[in-house]
């Protein structure tokens, strides 16, 4: 009986700290966020992809979108997107990104693409 008590409380405390853990790293990420620039940069879509995640437990799935931007220096930076604007962005689309640190916050495609 004893062990088994020991046992909960080890994993309650390793449940507390990966909660925190996990907290800590999306606080620290948000506030780098919002202290960085807000910038606005001609880019190119060179990539898209979705990575999809199921709980077989409770029969629900979630689905999360990236694309890749390529800069005119060369530089790429893969942000999350929205799951509105996944749709609207295609591969090879160049314009306008918006962008926070790692935040995505629009893109603008040109007219003549």
């Amino acid at each position: 009986m004893l062990f088994s008590a020991f046992g909960f409380d080890l994993f309650f405390l390793l449940f507390v700290i990966l909660f925190v853990v996990i907290l800590v790293r999306n606080l620290r990420e948000c506030s780098r966020n919002n202290a960085s620039p807000r910038l606005s940069v001609p880019a190119t879509v060179v990539t898209k992809r979705r990575a999809s995640h199921y709980n077989d437990t409770t029969h629900t799935g979630s689905t999360t979108y990236y694309a890749t931007f390529q800069f005119e220096s060369g530089d790429r930076l893969e942000l999350r997107l929205p799951w509105r604007d996944a749709g609207m962005i295609a591969e090879g689309d160049h314009g306008t990104l918006h962008f926070q640190g790692t935040r995505y916050l629009g893109f603008d495609r040109d007219s003549t693409t």
